[in-house]
């Protein structure tokens, strides 16, 4: 088992990546229905197949995503989350809506930056 020195530690071990928060985001969407590979990439502009398939694995290996392969041609593959991946998107919605917040406070001090400018 991993030392880990606080919970933070353990939770930023799951979400470590630049995709896994935002794949996280994508597979809660829509009341948590399965998705499949092509639709949760085209949700997440700029992540390449390989980084999502990686990433998806190793959110799979951490019990956050379920991995559903069906029998069938050509072979159909869902993803969705397991329990503890709805867990883990309501524990970050709280940072969610920290960052709305920081979205809203950064475009008003352009805009305010912007009318400055063009008075001057």
């Amino acid at each position: 088992m991993k030392h880990y020195t606080c919970g933070l530690d353990a939770a930023i071990d799951v979400i470590d990546g630049k995709w896994k928060v935002l794949i996280l985001w994508a597979l809660g969407e829509g009341e948590g229905e399965a998705r499949r590979f092509g639709e949760t990439r085209r949700l997440l502009p700029g992540v390449s197949e390989k980084v999502l398939a990686q990433q998806l694995r190793e959110l799979e290996a951490d019990g956050i995503v379920h991995r559903e392969v069906y029998d069938v041609v050509p072979p159909k593959v869902e993803y969705s989350l397991t329990e503890r991946g709805h867990a883990l998107n309501a524990a970050l919605a709280p940072l969610g809506a920290w960052g709305k917040e920081r979205i809203a406070m950064l475009q008003a001090e352009h805009e305010a930056n912007a009318a400055t400018a063009s008075a001057a």
